[in-house]
């Protein structure tokens, strides 16, 4: 017994120190590997407003492939690129396809879909939306009912500030209590079908003459034309930026798109609470991993 010991200890002894060098190098590659494929493959994006409903909720969470588009100065995950037009190995992307793009002002992350490609004319006229000169078809289909929760709701609460109460007076009028007590949004729902054949859902909520009616765009080389599927909650190209960020999108650049949706991973409804293992699965929506972004749901096309 004496002698494992022994032998024990001398093992410790000989045993060499941690190479901090070494282990610093394996950190800065992995980092270097995941910035990598998330600046030219594809990365995770998190929806953090209403103005893709009914297509994405709030909490939704997806994945972006960067490839299809080709790449931009705005590509790398951070941004080291001086400003420059065009797109390497580029491309246009297609009429209703959904990209996340980096707004002109801030470069912060935003999502729509694309509407218009250079040479067309986009208007809305009494919430119909036109693209070079024809109606695009809106077909009415039964109202979408999405569950309240803590980041996806039609009423407001409480501990809301002015501003976000304001801001969701207006929906109070589409909250229903189903018979089983729970609380839904029904919305009024639409399927618009572009001329090349791709479908989606949107809503129109309200009459709201500013924005069911807008100025004749026409889509200059080198930009894009994208809305929001929520077209009474989305700032988007029929609204002109602003210094303060607080505008829309306007005509959007193509070196401004950084890649297109594909699908959703999963999805919470805002009620997780870290520290409760339970409300972990109680938050998730598991009906909507994964969903396609690319066509409407099965659910959809057999209404």
């Amino acid at each position: 017994m004496l002698y494992r010991k022994k032998d024990k200890a001398a093992s410790a002894a000989k045993k060499p120190p941690t190479d901090w060098k070494r282990e610093l190098r394996h950190i800065l590659f992995l980092a270097l590997a995941v910035m990598g494929i998330w600046s030219f493959i594809g990365k995770p994006f998190f929806i953090p407003s209403e103005s893709m409903v009914p297509t994405l909720l709030v909490g939704d969470r997806l994945v972006v492939t960067k490839y299809p588009y080709g790449y931009s100065y705005l590509s790398p995950f951070l941004r080291i690129l001086p400003k420059m037009e065009g797109r390497l190995l580029g491309s246009y992307p297609d009429r209703g396809d959904i990209v996340v793009l980096k707004d002109p002002v801030k470069h912060a992350d935003w999502i729509k879909r694309v509407i218009g490609l250079p040479g067309d004319t986009v208007q809305m006229r009494g919430g119909t939306l036109y693209l070079n000169g024809d109606a695009i078809p809106k077909q009415r289909i039964a109202p979408t009912e999405i569950i309240e929760s803590p980041n996806q709701r039609c009423s407001p609460r409480d501990t809301d500030s002015l501003e976000q109460r304001l801001s969701y007076r207006n929906l109070e009028q589409f909250k229903v209590v189903r018979p089983d007590g729970v609380s839904v949004c029904r919305y009024p729902r639409f399927i618009e079908t572009l001329p090349n054949g791709r479908r989606y859902e949107v809503l129109d909520l309200f009459d709201n003459p500013g924005i069911d009616n807008t100025r004749l765009f026409t889509v200059p080389d080198g930009h894009i034309f994208v809305m929001g599927d929520n077209r009474d909650r989305s700032a988007d190209s029929r609204f002109a930026t602003r210094s303060d960020g607080l505008g829309g999108l306007g005509l959007l650049p193509i070196e401004n798109v950084s890649g297109r949706a594909e699908f959703i991973t999963f999805s919470l409804d805002g009620s997780l609470n870290y520290i409760n293992p339970i409300s972990w699965y109680e938050s998730l929506r598991t009906e909507r991993a994964g969903e396609t972004l690319r066509r409407l749901p099965d659910s959809v096309e057999t209404e």
